[in-house]
Formats: C-alpha cells, structure tokens, sequence
C-alpha cells in the first residue's frame, strides 16, 4: 500500500476514526499499531507478513536473552544477526550474486527459480532496524522489552515501514508505553508535513520522472554532455523530492498520532562539503552505517590508514544496501574517494566551508548520481565521458510539467515551514493557506503517479 494511493486513503480514514479510541487503551494500542501495520504491509503481497512477524520474533527472543544470559549474549547476537543478513542476502542479493557467478564460470544458463525471487518491499528498511534493536541491547545501552506487541509496534509502525526513516529502538520504545500527545498541535503539524511530502513527491518527482526516465532508458546516445548533467540534476531533484516527500509524509502521520521520528533529509543539496552531506542526506541509514559499521571498525578512533578502511567499507556497503548491482558499488566507491580526498584536504589546511566547497560539492553529486540511475557500468561510463567532454549532440526537452516541477521544488525547499509542532492557525494566515495550497497542488498538478523510488530497496 502506497501514501499516494486509494486505498491508503481509506486505510487511513478508518486508522483514524479508531486511534483517538485505541490509543487510550495500555492493552490494546500496541496490538492494534501491530494489525494495522500488518493490513498496511500484506496489501502489497500478504505472502511475506510471515518473513516481517519472523524478524521480529527472531530480534524479540535473541534480546531477552542476551539480556538475561550475558554469557551467551554474543552468540545471540550472531545467531540474530545471521538471521537477518541471510534473509537480507536470499531476497536481495542471491539472485545477483548467482548470476556473477555462473557468468564468471561460464555456465550457459542459470536455475529458472533464481529469476522467480521477488524483492519484500521495505526489507532492506526494517531488517536493519530490528538489527539496531539487538545491538543496542547488547551493548547494554537499551533494555529488552518484555512485550511483544510492544516490540513488533516500533519494528512494524507503518508510517515508515516500507521505506523509512530508520527509527532506532531507543527513540520509540519509550514513546510506545504513552499513548503519544495526541493534541491539535502535533496534528496540525502532522497535517503541515503530510502536504509538504505530497507536494515533493506527486508534483515535483512524478512531473520529473517522465523526462529523467526518458533520458537515461535512451541509453548514452539519447543526450549530449551538457544535456547528460541537466539529466543527472533533474534525477537528482527527483529521487530527493521522492524520498524526501516519502519521509515527511511519515513523519507527519506520526506527529498526528502523536509519536515523534527524527528528521531525515536537512536540505542536502546545500552542502559545502560531500561529509556535509552524509550528514543532510538519508540521516537515517548514514547514522546507522555510522554507528554499527563505521565506528566498530575503528574508523573514528584509530590511525589515518584504519580510518580510511573503514570509510571505504561503509560507502561500499551503502552503495551495495541500495541494491544488487554493480551501478550501486560504483556510486558507493565513487562517494568514498571523494571523501577520500576531501579528507586528505582538511589535513593539508583545506576549509570545506568556503564559498567553493558548494559547487563543487554540488557538482561532485550530480555526476555521482549517473551511476545510480544508469542501466549497467557501461552506460555510466559513457555518459560519464560524453559529460566531462561536453560532447554535443541531442539536447533534452523539459516540458511545462517540467518546468512546473522545478518551480513546486523551489517552493517546497526555499519557503520556511514548521520544524516542530505549532499552535494552529486561523483559517485566515499564512501558515493555513499555503497548507491548503499544497494539498490542492498535490491533487491537481501532479504527475502520474508512481511508486516511491525507495520501494525497490
């Protein structure tokens, strides 16, 4: 089930006809977050309820263990982690990965079952945050939770399940024991960031989609190098404004439950420096790689040489998260020898913050974002080398939809808005109409409608 759908509307009209009632309820809230967000993630395909109920069992048992037995504490630990990764690896990455193989043996062809393995949608999502659950229970910095409807309402909690934020036990748990403050504040806020996501997502990156999808399904030949990085930054428009409008929206339906997640994008594109922008960019999964994979590693406390390792262990592994391809480790290699070098230029006297550090930051991104959306290394290649060459040849067309687009992203980034809940307006300020505004844009001017680009991660 998709926010920009029928069906979710009514899903939500009747969540939201029942929740004032259930959340009062200390018996029944949890367990009614828990079957609405199994009814929100089994109408896409109820056939993979199970592999979301058997995470969660897997994480809820493997903690309480830990907790109690810390003798074993460890092997629960690696038992939950395996678990995981190789629920992650068979779904995601089996079929790839076999295919690099048989092809690197030279096997003529490769079990038909392999091409049958459909993707769970958000496994990538909520995988890695019931492993944060384990982990931090192990590290003794969150207790177990001896309920499991209270465990499977923060694992499950549809508002982000499918495709995030990432939201750490320690930042829900504790909110999931109160029924939330559910106050006109927090749901005019939460009204506030819906329209705002709305906004993002159906006028800015459905309107986008036609000509970024346009360019790079031509294949290398369909533009010329000044055209190629018009389409690199509209694709970089896009999957910002998609996912980006995805998390406020997510983050708005929680603010109107009463239930806080944390910021996920903090205007990204206004970095001065690439570590600038791991910081403004998908927060979530960045402070995840950040504290399970970058600081285990040694990366903020050892020499210089370790501290590279593990940078280039974690921009392998993001680029290698977001999906099986070969596309996806180049964008992951590409930001690392870019943070590579930025990091051997602050050591020699180099100021990120200067006036220089935004376009070439701006730039640097732009370019990394061919190999993210082109269909194989070859392509990227090439446009790779039709950009930096300014070779000439088709220029790309942006139609009024188009430019409406890139007007709507103006609006959505550039006018201030509420970053924490407000008192409500009258139905005559400012702060009311541009709301009213947003979601008759949203309705009106949208693109065709499409699936939230994270959804294949």
């Amino acid at each position: 089930m998709s926010f920009n759908s029928l069906e979710f509307i009514i899903f939500a009209g009747v969540f939201a006809l029942l929740w004032p009632h259930m959340r009062a309820s200390e018996r029944w809230r949890n367990p009614f977050i828990v079957a609405a967000s199994l009814i929100f993630y089994g109408w896409w395909d109820p056939r993979f309820v199970p592999l979301l109920i058997f995470s969660g069992l897997v994480d809820y048992y493997a903690a309480r263990v830990m907790e109690s037995d810390r003798a074993r504490a460890r092997l629960y630990l690696v038992l939950s982690m395996a678990a995981n990764l190789s629920v992650l690896f068979f779904f995601k990455y089996a079929a790839w990965a076999s295919a690099q193989v048989i092809e690197a043996l030279g096997i003529p062809s490769r079990p038909s079952w392999l091409a049958d393995i459909v993707l769970p949608v958000g496994v990538s999502f909520y995988t890695f945050q019931s492993m944060s659950y384990t982990i931090d229970v192990y590290r003794g910095q969150l207790r177990a939770t001896r309920d499991i409807s209270h465990f499977m309402a923060f694992l499950s909690m549809f508002p982000q399940l499918v495709a995030g934020p990432i939201v750490r036990a320690r930042d829900l748990l504790d909110q999931l024991r109160t029924p939330g403050h559910f106050n006109e504040d927090n749901r005019w806020y939460g009204l506030e960031r819906i329209a705002r996501g709305f906004v993002m997502k159906c006028v800015v990156a459905d309107n986008l989609a036609p000509i970024v999808n346009g360019a790079f399904q031509g294949g290398p030949d369909a533009l010329g190098g000044w055209a190629w990085w018009i389409a690199a930054a509209l694709f970089g428009l896009q999957i910002y404004c998609d996912f980006a409008g995805y998390s406020s929206v997510a983050i708005g339906i929680a603010a109107w439950m009463g239930y806080s997640f944390r910021e996920n994008f903090a205007h990204p594109y206004r970095s001065r420096s690439l570590r600038e922008f791991w910081t403004r960019w998908h927060i979530s999964l960045s402070s995840w790689f950040r504290d399970y994979v970058y600081v285990p590693l040694g990366g903020s406390r050892s020499g210089p040489l370790r501290g590279m390792g593990a940078l280039w262990v974690t921009m392998l592994a993001s680029g290698l998260w977001h999906g099986a391809n070969w596309t996806f480790l180049a964008w992951g290699a590409l930001h690392a020898a870019f943070l590579t070098v930025e990091r051997l230029a602050r050591k020699c006297g180099w100021d990120g913050r200067s006036l220089l550090g935004w376009p070439i930051t701006l730039l640097l991104v732009i370019w990394s974002w061919v190999f993210f959306r082109a269909q194989s290394i070859g392509d990227a290649w090439r446009i790779t080398c039709d950009m930096w060459s300014l070779k000439p040849g088709v220029g790309i067309s942006i139609p009024p939809s188009g430019w409406l687009a890139l007007a709507a992203f103006v609006a959505a980034e550039f006018v201030p808005s509420s970053t924490h809940p407000q008192r409500p307006p009258g139905i005559l300020s400012i702060r009311f109409l541009l709301v009213v505004s947003a979601l008759l844009s949203a309705i009106f001017l949208r693109g065709n409608s499409g699936d939230f680009i994270y959804f294949q991660f």
